[in-house]
């Protein structure tokens, strides 16, 4: 039996039973998102964040707490909101029985280096300085207040968002969208089966009892950073799916290079810019999580083609002369990208 390079006691089988338990536990309480939860689980085990955005009451938030709870660990909750400032997720001041002021920790700093999942709901309606503090924290896993740095080795970062509404809300600029390895768009369930079950069924009818009835840290979460560093050591990639990889990414970043024509849209003009070594190094990472979690120790072209819509979408960035139609374009780049670039 193989085992992990690293956290020597648990072998790569017990893993791979871990990670099905939990993704079970997961769609058995979020109905017709088997999808999305393989590609939280990728994101995941690369130590990446995620985004999830959607239409209002597709179940966002309740698939994230879902997630949350079976990973275990610490967890909190802030919620975006117009007059939320940056100290509001570090400390809090309120006044004492005797009297007088005091400071407590905030919901980042609560559970020290022992916080597992920070759950950021509605960032879209954060300022642009909650926005900045946030980037901090989801790139450095640490922050610094009270006259000391505080780390958090084991953080990930969930957030949601509603397209929808426009009214007081703050687009995330693209640095803090850079941090998040993936933009996950969730929709209603397409099955009429999952939607009657969801209408009439009372056991959908209380989210809060539906996220209580998952099962509870299924994975260990203090070991991830060890599992998901050695999930890269053991996935082998050949120099030919090497080359596939910066093509394909290449493509992304200068489609005009390659040929590839898009229906009233001039390919040598339309990017300010593409994907940057954080999102290729995403990009690679989970596509060997995918390897991983399909039993073999190889990469191969259809581990990229698996995530690279989720990784590569929020880091192409159209002239705006394109950005009224900037989905469909987007779409059409990365579809022409995989049509055009050979696979090995």
């Amino acid at each position: 039996m193989n085992q992990l390079s690293k956290p020597s006691t648990i072998a790569m089988s017990d893993w791979h039973a871990l990670i099905a338990k939990m993704e079970s536990s997961i769609n058995s309480t979020i109905l017709g998102q088997e999808h999305i939860v393989r590609l939280m689980t990728i994101a995941t085990l690369s130590r990446g964040h995620i985004l999830l955005e959607g239409d209002v009451g597709v179940g966002k938030t309740t698939l994230l707490k879902t997630v949350a709870e079976c990973l275990g660990g610490n967890f909190e909750r802030i919620e975006g909101t117009i007059d939320l400032m940056p100290h509001d997720l570090v400390y809090y001041t309120y006044i004492a029985e005797n009297g007088k002021p005091g400071v407590s920790s905030g919901p980042v700093l609560k559970h020290g280096d022992e916080l597992s999942i920070f759950f950021f709901n509605e960032i879209n309606r954060a300022r642009p300085q909650v926005h900045s503090l946030l980037l901090r924290i989801m790139a450095e896993r640490s922050v610094h207040a009270f006259n000391q740095t505080h780390f958090f080795p084991h953080l990930q970062v969930f957030a949601d968002r509603n397209r929808i509404e426009k009214d007081e809300t703050f687009e995330l600029p693209a640095a803090a969208r850079d941090r998040f390895m993936m933009e996950l768009h969730v929709e209603q369930p397409k099955s009429e089966v999952q939607l009657k079950d969801l209408m009439f069924n009372p056991r959908y009818h209380d989210a809060d009892k539906l996220v209580d009835s998952a099962d509870k840290a299924i994975v260990p979460f203090q070991q991830l950073n060890d599992v998901a560093a050695a999930i890269q050591e053991h996935i082998h990639t050949s120099e030919k799916v090497q080359d596939y990889g910066y093509h394909l990414c290449r493509a992304l970043r200068e489609p005009a290079e390659y040929g590839i024509q898009i229906t009233d849209v001039d390919t040598s003009n339309m990017l300010r810019g593409g994907m940057g070594p954080r999102g290729i190094s995403y990009l690679a990472r989970g596509a060997r999580v995918n390897a991983w979690l399909n039993g073999r120790d190889a990469l191969v072209p259809e581990d990229f083609h698996m995530i690279i819509r989720q990784v590569a979408k929020h880091r192409l960035f159209l002239n705006p002369v394109y950005d009224y139609n900037r989905d469909e374009i987007v779409e059409s780049l990365i579809t022409a990208a995989l049509n055009t670039i050979q696979s090995p």
